[in-house]
């Protein structure tokens, strides 16, 4: 009897917990979408529309048909018969027309600096790699070139050699003819080597 209540119970424990949890969401399958109040837009697309229109707005050309606007909404609104006129002198409607172009333009303006500076920090950081790397190649090269020079230090030159063999010459030359002074040792062997010259 005991262990038909303790599996009962058991049963109801798991099931009440199931029924009250969540199902499991399963980590191999992506979620589904989610329904959203607000619209979605990509922010790169919207980044470069913020920067054509930033780009736009600091043109003189914007301020030419800017004017070219105010310059008819006025005239119009002063000329024009009172029954086709839709913002009289005040001109409260331009304002607030001009004021909500400034609302607009000015975030706008910021989103684009924004993104400038971001493609600044980007193209710096990539400067400052390039610039260690070179560095780090002259370096390098520095001391390659300074362990030719000493290796060519050690290499025999052509003048050496060739004094070495005109000395060998008159050598084999002074035996021949049978009065050579150190009989037995070689030019090689002689203090006045290339060192000794060199010197």
């Amino acid at each position: 009897m005991v262990p038909e209540r303790e599996t009962t119970t058991r049963e109801r424990a798991t099931s009440g917990a199931t029924a009250s949890s969540r199902a499991r969401a399963r980590l191999d399958q992506p979620r589904p979408p989610r329904r959203r109040l607000l619209p979605e837009w990509d922010p790169e697309s919207f980044g470069r529309l913020s920067e054509r229109v930033a780009r736009f707005l600091g043109t003189g050309r914007f301020i030419v048909w800017m004017t070219v606007v105010i310059i008819v909404w006025v005239v119009w609104n002063v000329s024009a018969p009172s029954g086709l006129r839709f913002d009289e002198y005040p001109f409260i409607f331009l304002t607030l027309m001009l004021s909500l172009q400034a609302s607009y333009a000015a975030p706008l303006i910021l989103l684009a600096q924004n993104r400038q500076d971001d493609r600044d920090r980007v193209n710096l950081e990539q400067d400052r790699k390039q610039n260690e790397r070179s560095i780090a190649d002259t370096e390098y090269l520095t001391r390659e070139i300074a362990a030719l020079r000493i290796g060519l230090g050690e290499v025999a030159t052509r003048d050496w050699i060739r004094s070495e063999l005109q000395d060998l010459v008159k050598d084999l030359e002074e035996r021949q003819n049978g009065h050579h002074p150190d009989r037995g040792v070689f030019p090689a062997d002689r203090s006045s080597g290339r060192d000794v010259r060199d010197r």
